[in-house]
């Protein structure tokens, strides 16, 4: 019989990552700009050691954008291979988080985030890599629906 710690250190490693999805009143979108990458996405980050994804998501949104928000349910979940500098695989989680109005009483984290911003998947489009834009619109449609969304893997452009 092998070891208990023998097996699980022998085990594919995946990392989790959780975000929030809020809208203004009109529907758009809140995304963040990270001052490490090219490109926008949601308030949000990787899951710690002992962490929910959930717990993740409330504590990325307090720490990044100054928000205590209620995380509610699953919204979108997607597995997302190696890309850039990670060297192992992603599963992605997006929470809804509602709605919030203009974007008053953000206080961004200045040493991650360079800006914050509402827009519509339209918009989306230039500010994201495609398989962001597949979530995004995956989240709006999860939202109405009251489903939950599974994304295959993501593809790198």
């Amino acid at each position: 019989m092998i070891p208990a710690d023998a097996f699980y250190a022998g085990l594919f490693k995946v990392a989790a990552a959780a975000a929030g999805f809020i809208t203004d009143s009109s529907g758009r979108v809140l995304l963040v700009k990270p001052g490490y990458r090219d490109h926008w996405g949601w308030p949000g980050g990787h899951v710690d050691e002992g962490e929910s994804p959930e717990a993740a998501c409330g504590r990325e949104l307090a720490e990044e954008l100054g928000l205590t928000r209620p995380v509610g349910r699953l919204l979108v979940v997607q597995w997302v291979p190696p890309l850039d500098d990670r060297p192992v695989p992603l599963v992605h989680f997006l929470f809804d988080c509602g709605t919030f109005q203009d974007g008053t009483g953000v206080v961004l984290q200045r040493e991650e985030l360079d800006d914050y911003g509402f827009f519509t998947a339209a918009q989306a489009v230039s500010l994201m890599p495609a398989y962001l834009v597949a979530r995004l619109t995956a989240a709006q449609r999860a939202r109405d629906t009251g489903e939950t969304v599974y994304l295959p893997a993501a593809v790198a452009e």
